[in-house]
């Protein structure tokens, strides 16, 4: 993975994991998304579903690995996008855990400057959204 955000937060790793790999739940927390379509499965591996994003974007999600409570690997495809977002939950006592999110976002040929773009944006955003997931997961 290429970039890297991490946070602490004050919710156990099990909630946070359950929370944060639920995509019926990501419109929540996710500021870009309007809703979630086509949802196959629960966010274990091999759930698959569409991303509606607020700029039209519709790409498609699916989960490459699930090993709950600890780590959790999706991958969004849209034309010739392709991201990947890997997150590790360190529990820290009954009640905390460490989030660490790994993310690369790629593209081949005339796509190729578009993902290297978004690969520097997306660090803040995807701290935004973790922090406040983990707020909202507080209170789930």
């Amino acid at each position: 993975m290429t970039g890297a955000v991490r946070l602490s937060a004050a919710v156990p790793a099990e909630a946070l994991y359950a929370y944060l790999t639920d995509p019926t739940l990501r419109p929540q927390w996710q500021a870009s998304l309007r809703r979630v379509a086509d949802v196959s499965g629960g966010g274990e591996a091999g759930s698959r579903w569409v991303d509606v994003t607020a700029v039209g974007a519709r790409p498609q999600l699916s989960v490459l690995a699930a090993d709950p409570p600890r780590s959790w690997t999706e991958q969004g495809r849209w034309r010739g996008l392709s991201a990947t977002l890997r997150l590790e939950f360190i529990a820290d006592g009954a009640s905390r855990c460490e989030l660490a999110a790994y993310f690369r976002i790629d593209g081949p040929g005339v796509w190729r400057a578009a993902a290297a773009v978004l690969q520097r944006l997306a660090g803040p955003a995807i701290a935004f959204d973790l922090r406040r997931a983990v707020r909202l997961a507080a209170g789930h």
